[in-house]
């Protein structure tokens, strides 16, 4: 029998609160974090809407002499990381084989020896912020030039590199960027490390921040994006008859793996256990996903045959669920076939906290791995708030969460190019 590995630690920066605690009470409480935008003049964009994070309290928090040399996607992902290493060390006196240096200002403490720790990250577009503003101050000025911390601010595994310096992570580094399924599989790569013996401990991360006109523009003129101005709270509305399109959000997640014998050793609180992963490609279009759902349902079969889990086990289901007609059809469609419910069977409570927080794109996949784990933890759903007409026969929460206490939970990230990530959650004992 395989030794389980294990949630020792959450840290979550989003639209709708940034800590832990914000963010779930946010979505419990159906806080909505779509609004208008502000980070940019959207007024000649045709979508003028967007789940910003409050970027000024992230100004507040972060280290000062490192803001103006990083991206947002960056700052997400630092901060969300360091919550999450907080939360792991609560409670344990000594950290199990930590570096003498562990606990000062210049290496703060660690889950384990700073060679055994490993940081997973997944991203769509790096530092597509940093780039957008560079190029337009370049263009616009009369003498050329640009600064040199340009390239260490854009390239994707730069936020893994700035959390690892301070901490003194010196295991193994990955980044990931398979479009929305990103913070997924950085999950899934960090429990393939543990699994291997590669590292005891990983900090698993996702972020994301694209809200810059060319990313709007683009997606604007795709017929993606929801338009929805004027009311921006009923903008993304998943599995409803009214859906019209995806929200673009940002932020940045962050999970602390470790194999249940570590951390036991140690004498960690821990949250969850990851019970079950998969990645499978559709390799059918570069935006749509597969009509009849056939890599997505692999993929999940496969995440559930990992787990050990039947079908009728799962309690719960974070849905992808962007809002666009496509793929709320075909991920509808998956759910039914994988949990037999077009043969009767019941099938989960199933939401998607994208009506929320918008599409957090990379970071997605590990914010709603938490909404999961708070599920669990908590015998509280969230609800997709702005849903009010179902468009498909599923146990869809709306109107409010639901209380329910359920052993295991489930949530899928469906990316363009065809990439599916799957992984299911089981309730500690």
């Amino acid at each position: 029998m395989r030794e389980k590995i294990v949630v020792t630690g959450m840290g979550a920066v989003t639209p709708v609160g940034i800590g832990l605690d914000e963010y779930w009470n946010g979505l419990i409480e159906g806080v909505c974090g779509i609004r208008k935008i502000t980070r940019f003049d959207a007024s000649d964009c045709p979508v003028q809407i967007a789940g910003e994070v409050d970027y000024a309290r992230v100004q507040e928090a972060f280290p000062k002499k490192l803001f103006k040399h990083t991206d947002p996607f960056t700052q997400y992902a630092y901060l969300a990381a360091e919550e999450a290493l907080a939360m792991c060390m609560k409670g344990c006196a000594e950290p199990a084989g930590a570096s003498p240096d562990a606990g000062t200002d210049e290496a703060p403490a660690l889950p384990c020896a700073p060679e055994r720790m490993g940081i997973t990250l997944g991203n769509s577009m790096a530092g597509i912020t940093t780039i957008c503003e560079t190029q337009e101050t370049f263009t616009l000025a009369e003498k050329k030039a640009v600064g040199p911390r340009f390239v260490p601010r854009v390239i994707g595994n730069m936020a893994a590199a700035q959390i690892a310096i301070p901490y003194g992570i010196r295991g193994p580094s990955v980044t990931i960027s398979t479009a929305c399924a990103s913070g997924g599989d950085a999950i899934r790569y960090a429990a393939l490390l543990l699994e291997t013996g590669e590292a005891d401990a990983v900090l698993t991360l996702g972020s994301e921040s694209t809200l810059t006109p060319i990313v709007f523009y683009s997606l604007a003129s795709a017929q993606a994006l929801s338009k929805r101005n004027d009311e921006p709270e009923k903008a993304c509305r998943p599995f409803d008859e009214d859906h019209s399109g995806f929200v673009m959000g940002e932020g940045g997640g962050a999970l602390v793996l470790e194999t249940e014998s570590h951390a036991k050793a140690r004498g960690a609180q821990i949250y969850a256990e990851l019970a079950g992963w998969a990645a499978t490609s559709d390799a059918w279009h570069v935006t749509a996903p597969h009509p009849e759902g056939e890599g997505a349902i692999r993929c999940l079969r496969l995440a559930l045959e990992k787990a050990g889990a039947d079908p009728s086990e799962i309690g719960y289901l974070n849905a992808h669920g962007t809002g666009t007609k496509s793929g709320d059809a075909a991920e509808a469609l998956v759910i039914r076939e994988v949990f037999g419910m077009d043969g009767g069977a019941k099938g989960p409570a199933v939401s998607s906290t994208k009506a929320s927080t918008g599409h957090l794109m990379g970071a997605g996949g590990i914010t709603e791995a938490i909404a999961c784990i708070q599920a669990l933890q908590t015998g509280l759903l969230p609800a997709t708030i702005s849903l009010e007409t179902p468009a498909y026969d599923l146990d869809l929460v709306m109107g409010g969460p639901r209380r329910a206490e359920i052993t295991a939970a489930m949530t899928n990230a469906l990316g363009f190019g065809g990439q599916n990530s799957s992984l299911v959650f089981r309730k500690y004992h």
